[in-house]
């Protein structure tokens, strides 16, 4: 069985996914900083698919599997701590 996003929102510093299994997940919008630093409209103009979500305009996919497994944005190194 294939778990998929059915309905996505945001409020002022998170992103919540509505689950096809009845979860609701909820991540802070710091783990996807493009999703953080884009307008309320960038952020709504998402498509859902079997797998995940999809911004066009911003390049930007989140799997549902990475959000079960607590993961942000892989696209960046992590920073060094000092």
């Amino acid at each position: 069985m294939t778990i998929s996003p059915k309905k996505v929102w945001f409020d002022e510093a998170s992103l919540w996914v509505e689950l096809s299994d009845a979860r609701t997940i909820g991540v802070p919008l710091a783990w996807f900083p493009r999703l953080l630093e884009a307008s309320p409209a960038q952020r709504e103009a998402f498509e859902l698919s079997a797998f995940g979500i999809h911004w066009e305009e911003l390049d930007e996919d989140i799997s549902v599997q990475g959000l079960l497994e607590g993961r942000g944005d892989m696209t960046r190194e992590p920073r060094q701590v000092a």
